[in-house]
This record gives C-alpha cells, sequence and structure tokens, in this order.
C-alpha cells in the first residue's frame, strides 16, 4: 500500500470516527462560533468565501468546491442567484438556484476570484477544484487555532437548514433549498439547539 492510500486511510477513519461521536450528525454551529471563524478564523478572502457558501446557500461541501465562476459571477459581478449543478449534487437530481445572501455577497466580492478560471475555487496549482479534503483540513486547522471542536464542514449546512427551521420557514420551502428528496428526510436531519431544549425546559411553569 502506497504511503498515499495510508494518508487516506487514515483520514477516513478520522472523519468516521468523528460521525460515530455525533451519531452520525455534523454539529450545530452557535452564532459566536460563526462570527469568531469569519472574523477571526479564516484569515484568507477564499476561504469566508468557500464556507460562507456552505453557509448562506446551505450547501454540501463539495458542491460549494465544484462551483463553476459562472455559477455565481457574471458580467456586472456577483449573480443574484447561486446555482448548484444537478451533476454536482447529491445523487445528481435537480439543479438548484440559490439567493445570495447579503453576507455572502460581500464575501465573494472580496475573495474576487480570477474570472478567466473554469472552477470558483481552483485546486493546487490553479488547476481543476480545490478537493473537500482541501476543504476539510482548511477547517479543522483553523478550528484547532480557535479550540472549536466537534465541527465538520457539514456543519455549515446543518446549521443553516436548522436556523431556517426554527425561524418558522415552511419546511417545503426548505427542502427546495436544501435538495433532500422528501420532508421525512429533512425532518430528520435538522437537529435541535441547546438553546432550544433550554426553552422547552423553561416552558413547564406549573
Amino acid at each position: 500500500m502506497s504511503r498515499l492510500h495510508c494518508v487516506s486511510a487514515k483520514s477516513q477513519c478520522k472523519l468516521e470516527a468523528m460521525k460515530i461521536n455525533r451519531f452520525g450528525k455534523a454539529e450545530i454551529l452557535t452564532p459566536d462560533q460563526i462570527n469568531l471563524l469569519f472574523n477571526e478564523g479564516f484569515v484568507k478572502p477564499r476561504d469566508r468565501a468557500l464556507f460562507g457558501v456552505c453557509l448562506y446557500a446551505a450547501c454540501r461541501i463539495n458542491e460549494a468546491c465544484t462551483l463553476a465562476v459562472l455559477d455565481v459571477f457574471g458580467s456586472n459581478g456577483v449573480r443574484g442567484v447561486l446555482v448548484l449543478r444537478s451533476i454536482n449534487t447529491k445523487g445528481k437530481r435537480d439543479t438548484r438556484e440559490i439567493q445570495v445572501h447579503p453576507k455572502l455577497r460581500e464575501y465573494l466580492e472580496e475573495y474576487n476570484p480570477n474570472r478567466r478560471k473554469e472552477f470558483l475555487f481552483p485546486g493546487r496549482h490553479g488547476l481543476g477544484h480545490i478537493h473537500k479534503v482541501s476543504a476539510d483540513k482548511i477547517l479543522r486547522d483553523t478550528c484547532l487555532r480557535l479550540g472549536i471542536e466537534g465541527v465538520s464542514t457539514h456543519s455549515f449546512r446543518r446549521t443553516a437548514l436548522t436556523r431556517m427551521s426554527d425561524a418558522g420557514i415552511p419546511l417545503r420551502h426548505i427542502q427546495e433549498i436544501s435538495g433532500h428528496r422528501t420532508l421525512t428526510a429533512l425532518e430528520r436531519y435538522l437537529g435541535v439547539t441547546e438553546k432550544q431544549k433550554q426553552n422547552a425546559i423553561s416552558a413547564l411553569d406549573f
């Protein structure tokens, strides 16, 4: 077995262990963690844009990594909607169009990628697109430096969808953004925060 395969196997084991420890679900980020990550953690505009896409478009890391420049930028700058092509989505079922959040627009404009490249987030030496394993390492190194534990690249997507649900957005509307096949699958995906549990217990005022 080559050294590269050994490293890949070790990385996979770490990822699987993280999922087992969280019972298969990514940790939900708190507002303080989000502020810390984007204001102090991600030092490169590219990294703020990459994980900003994951958070504000509620997409999977691979969907963000494989975005083409034309999926996000037009002749007049950042488009009003971000396009997640079906070929890059889980199951390769449907293309999704997500309205660009003002904060995400800010991150994308600050990043200002090379418009002559095919991919929004180019890979090493400008070839292809950044790999999701590389994105995972960026996040893990950032969290280690900040002292944040239990967070994965999938945390941004799950945090966004859970926050939408908390805000009372109809599940059918959230499903259009998330791309889940059924509402049941979406409901199982959504999390319950510590604040929600605290509020539930506080409601016992008898």
